[in-house]
């Protein structure tokens, strides 16, 4: 009864956030805003749309124009999370133990904030050729998102194996985008397949893929990050 009376109560607090945000003047309505009119009077300049086709200058900078550099930051972060595994990590790990007991409001709270979080973030990225974001703040949105499931329950700890599966896979084909870029065109992360409309979402070639990418390696290794701090060694 108590999961049930903690389900309803977030579940209308969601509703009335989401209402107050849609009847809030500072949120345009969705749709009424049309990229295609503005985007090269005031972002982008026409040697931007031919180069990299990204309705946002930022994302062309960071992805397109240095995406090495880029590449280099990931890797600054997956030095830093290699480090903090080599200090904290063992095999015979556990979770800390908290000093206070969350209570099933904030159990069953947490997992419908979970979602949205979750949500937000795979927008963020799917849309950082197209509006401020991508996969450096939406990567890190998806770490905090197991930070909250960490906090909110003391029995909770994410599967640290595929985390780093993924943050594998992704930083792997990172690179291999890159030597595509190489083979079929003429250096290092150029891009190789059309660049469809500015403006749209499958748009702006390799860029939205690499973001993607970003965003899942930025997660995975934050999220192992957290779960190295957040653990401890099982007592013998």
């Amino acid at each position: 009864m108590k999961n049930i009376l903690g389900l309803a109560l977030a579940l209308i607090l969601g509703i009335f956030i989401i209402l107050s945000l849609d009847s809030s003047a500072s949120f345009p309505e969705f749709g009424t805003v049309d990229v295609n009119d503005r985007v090269s009077a005031e972002y982008l300049d026409q040697d931007n749309i031919d180069d990299v086709g990204s309705a946002n200058i930022v994302t062309a900078i960071v992805v397109g124009y240095r995406g090495f550099d880029t590449l280099g930051e990931v890797t600054v972060l997956f030095i830093s999370a290699l480090g903090v595994a080599l200090i904290f990590g063992s095999k015979g790990q556990k979770r800390l133990d908290l000093k206070f007991k969350p209570n099933f409001m904030l159990k069953t709270g947490s997992k419908i904030i979970f979602g949205i979080i979750l949500v937000t973030s795979l927008y963020i990225i799917l849309h950082g050729h197209l509006t401020p974001g991508g996969g450096f703040p939406g990567g890190a949105m998806i770490a905090s998102a197991i930070l909250l499931l960490y906090l909110a329950d003391d029995k909770f700890r994410s599967n640290i194996k595929s985390f780093k599966i993924l943050e594998g896979i992704a930083g792997s084909l990172f690179v291999v985008i890159g030597l595509l870029g190489l083979i079929f065109a003429t250096y290092f992360l150029q891009n190789f397949i059309p660049q469809g409309t500015v403006g749209e979402l499958l748009s702006a070639g390799i860029i939205p893929i690499i973001y993607i990418l970003v965003g899942l390696k930025v997660g995975s290794e934050i999220s192992g990050i957290i779960d190295n701090f957040l653990t401890e060694e099982e007592s013998a």
